[in-house]
């Protein structure tokens, strides 16, 4: 009996696996990090703030397609960090005033000395 609920769950999670595979993002993005290491799940902040400030147009679209529009939104907004670029586009693309991100109060909130 234990053999066949072993296959079972061997098969589910080859079916999971193949319905969400591991997102097509170049490798160079993570060149400070072992790419095989990274666990795609409960470090989502890291990659998509990676991918957002130094990723190309096909890596963003592998992102969407992997986290959902939905997540990627909700994750976007809680980052601690984004660059102006990024936060501008993101704010635009998924139609959220640039107020509503974390990283624009926590920037306004903790004002630099001087401006370079």
């Amino acid at each position: 009996m234990e053999v066949w609920y072993l296959w079972l769950q061997l098969i589910l999670l080859f079916m999971v696996l193949k319905l969400n595979p591991l997102p097509d993002i170049s490798p160079k993005l993570f060149w400070d990090t072992d790419v095989s290491s990274i666990n795609w799940e409960l470090n989502a902040p890291y990659v998509i703030e990676r991918v957002l400030s130094r990723g190309a147009w096909k890596d963003f679209k592998n992102l969407l397609s992997f986290y959902g529009k939905t997540r990627l939104k909700n994750e976007v907004q809680q980052l601690r960090y984004l660059d102006q670029r990024s936060l501008a586009f993101c704010s635009v693309y998924f139609n959220v005033p640039i107020e509503k991100f974390r990283c624009y109060t926590f920037k306004q909130s903790n004002q630099p000395h001087w401006n370079y």
